[in-house]
């Protein structure tokens, strides 16, 4: 039973405590029979209550629309916010647009969820964040952090970084929030030498700092670099967050340093993060690349609730150590757990069938993909069908895929042709290889690799005019590719070797050990 008169504060309490429609229904019947139910400040905490919970939120916008006589700029700051949180930009601005015809004013808790709404905007995204950065300057708060920070991450989504470097200069109050936003929007885009110089010119970073530009190197795939900021914050002694962690899980994944692997696992083990399910699935990945299966099934068998990305990373794990069977058998269980299949998830298991030459099985969960699953193929999985043909000897078949169900070559993309092509030189079929590489230079594909392909079919076909043609096209386009690189993890340290570098210090001891071992084999052989 709620007491007749409640303070304030002792109702914002009570609303926060509120679990269910019924219990935030009593308080509201309460306010409109103690109070005046025409004060604005007795209804806000409700509305608040309500439209912090997505179960709740139509009964905060009811809410919000009867008391349409009594409101403050706080209640429509409340459902600005809960509209962008609900992926409803239109319904924000509406509501920022009936707050200035309300006759109220607009304070700096009004705009980061507004412009956070303009960045989600489906049409006049641009526009609608221009006129709402002019206000923001109309007003007054072109200098608080929140609004700037906002403002730079509406304009690094919509890729127009002058603006948002524009914004970052002209403040004359930049805190620690706007400085990450600044190398978070560079990062986005892919540019980590801003990012990085952004970075580096920090009076103070925090752990979000450091994730932002650990998650920039992640993005363009630079895990040497990673793994290289992990261990300067650490050196000063930042705890790092869940976001670090996984930046750090994904880099030592790619990059094959279990040390490091190891090192994360267990200081989230120390911290109790393993029921963190983005970084346990990260574990997974980890482990899995790494070539620990069997701890990566561990770390996945412990993970309460397994969404789609999880068990994504342990198809994909055991897929890729060989397994193909195990990996049909993990989705099977996660169809039987009611889990929808993603792109990902036919990605993995496609994969897991061309390796093992599971022709009938990979054909048959192709077929499924849309028709039971609703899953419509992309690239990646036309492409893997078209290994799968391509490995198992049938070319002649992969060729007709293409034309039947992708609609030609030119519907494809550079592992599409790849895989036929190099299907067609491993098992001498030079008829269908030389028609496939005849309809791609006429399209004008300019792909090094495929290029390469052609060359090699040719030679090892011993028709030398068609492989100097390709040879020829090659060196008049100025085509590069891009030399194959391996990782290594010696004490702790990521040493990347790549072909034809003899930069590397101990690059002339190595050519000699070679050297030595060519020797002993060829005495060997005599």
């Amino acid at each position: 039973m709620i007491q007749k008169t409640v303070r304030t504060n002792d109702l914002i309490l009570l609303c926060q405590k509120c679990k269910t429609l019924n219990q935030l229904k009593q308080i509201h019947a309460h306010l409109l029979t103690s109070t005046r139910p025409e004060n604005p400040y007795a209804i806000a905490p409700l509305l608040s209550a309500a439209a912090k919970d997505a179960s709740l939120f139509s009964y905060a916008c009811s809410i919000f629309k009867h008391h349409h006589h009594h409101r403050n700029t706080f209640m429509y700051n409340t459902m600005i916010r809960a509209h962008a949180q609900s992926h409803a930009p239109v319904a924000a601005v509406l509501c920022y647009l009936d707050l200035l015809s309300y006759g109220l004013i607009a304070n700096k808790f009004t705009f980061p969820p507004l412009i956070k709404a303009c960045s989600i905007l489906v049409h006049n995204s641009e526009l609608t964040g221009r006129l709402v950065h002019a206000h923001v300057v109309k007003f007054g708060f072109g200098d608080d952090p929140f609004v700037v920070s906002g403002l730079i991450e509406f304009y690094s989504v919509i890729l127009e970084m002058g603006a948002a470097q524009l914004v970052f200069d002209k403040s004359s109050n930049k805190d620690v929030v706007v400085w990450t936003a600044m190398v978070d929007g560079y990062g986005k885009i892919g540019d980590v030498e801003n990012a990085r110089k952004v970075f580096n010119e920090m009076p103070e970073r925090n752990a979000v700092s450091w994730s932002a530009m650990m998650a920039a190197y992640s993005r363009v795939s630079e895990f040497r670099e990673v793994v290289c900021l992990f261990r300067q914050m650490q050196e000063v002694g930042t705890r790092p967050n869940d976001s670090v962690l996984v930046s750090v899980l994904t880099a030592a994944a790619h990059l094959g340093a279990i040390a490091q692997g190891l090192w994360v696992h267990s200081y989230a083990k120390r911290q109790r993060l393993e029921s963190n399910r983005i970084l346990a699935t990260a574990l997974v990945d980890m482990y899995s690349k790494c070539g620990y299966v069997e701890a990566a099934m561990k770390v996945f068998e412990g993970i309460c609730n397994k969404d789609a990305r999880a068990w994504n990373a342990m198809i994909t794990g055991v897929a890729m150590n060989g397994d193909a069977r195990k990996s049909i058998e993990l989705f099977d269980k996660m169809v039987v757990d009611k889990i929808q299949p993603t792109e990902t998830t036919f990605i993995a298991i496609l994969s897991a069938c061309r390796h093992a030459k599971m022709v009938d099985k990979g054909l048959q969960l192709f077929d499924q993909m849309s028709t039971l699953y609703g899953v419509k193929p992309g690239p990646q999985h036309y492409a893997c069908v078209v290994d799968l043909l391509a490995r198992a000897g049938m070319v002649e078949e992969a060729e007709k895929f293409i034309e039947d169900k992708m609609g030609g070559l030119g519907r494809g993309d550079a592992n599409v042709w790849g895989a036929l092509l190099g299907a067609c030189r491993v098992h001498g079929n030079v008829e269908v290889g030389d028609r496939i590489w005849k309809k791609l230079s006429d399209m004008g594909v300019a792909d090094c690799g495929i290029h390469v392909l052609s060359y090699n079919m040719y030679k090892e076909a011993g028709l030398e005019f068609e492989a100097k043609r390709v040879r020829d096209m090659i060196s008049e386009g100025g085509m590069k590719k891009k030399p194959g690189s391996s990782v290594i993890e010696v004490n702790g340290v990521d040493e990347e070797f790549i072909v034809g570098d003899l930069c590397p210090p101990q690059a002339q001891e190595m050519l000699k050990m070679l050297d030595s071992f060519c020797k002993m084999v060829n005495s060997e052989d005599v």
